[in-house]
This record gives C-alpha cells, structure tokens and sequence, in this order.
C-alpha cells in the first residue's frame, strides 16, 4: 500500500477515535453514494454529523483543509441528503472536518464543526 494511503487511514482511524472519545456515536465509515465517499457519518445528540477526515505529513503546501473543493463539497452534500432521506431521518445534519497534520516530530488534529459555511 502507498505511502499516502497508509497516513490517509492512520488519519481516519485517529478521527474515529476522537469522535468516539468526545461523544459521538458512529453510524457509517466510508459510506458511498454514486461518486461521493463520506469518510464518517456520526451523530451527537440530534445532529448527524458528515465528517471529511484530511490527513498531510506537513503543512507546507497548506493546511489539510484546503484540499477540500467546491466539488467535494457538492458531492458531500448530495450523499448527506441521499442518507437521510434514504434512512427517513429526521435530524439536523452538519458538515465537519477533521484536519490532521501527522508526522515522526507531531501531531496535530483540528476538528471544524460547520466547516462548510467557510467555504465560499
């Protein structure tokens, strides 16, 4: 296995432990609807939560974040509103990252709650 697929699950594994330790219950990892891919849906309390894991051994091309374009977030979006419908939820739903800078001298883990309203 590549190098960055290897960081990419170490990142989601490090998200799902955290979201766990904070109080959130799992629904689904890495669920799939046509072309999108929803690395975590997790809920708290009455929000469903769509969480985008980004994982990068350094910050020096930008924070991890950043890779996230107005395409993702279309494809986001669109997968979210199949999953409710499709589950007939009633639920606030949310779009979180969780930006993860991990290497051999740190790491480093920002949760963004709401991070699409940033997102022009």
């Amino acid at each position: 296995m590549a190098e960055h697929n290897k960081l990419g699950e170490l990142g989601e594994k490090m998200a799902l432990d955290f979201l766990i330790k904070n109080g959130y219950a799992i629904q689904e990892k890495n669920w799939r609807f046509q072309k999108a891919e929803i690395d975590l849906i997790a809920q708290k309390d009455e929000t469903l939560v769509c969480v985008e894991v980004k994982t990068r051994s350094t910050e020096q091309f930008g924070d991890p974040q950043d890779f996230i374009d107005s395409k993702k977030i279309k494809l986001l979006v669109k997968a979210m509103n199949h999953y409710v419908e499709s589950n007939d939820l009633d639920v606030e739903v949310r779009f979180d990252i969780i930006a993860i800078i991990h290497n051999k001298y740190k790491t480093n883990l920002e949760h963004i709650e709401d991070a699409f309203l940033y997102f022009d």
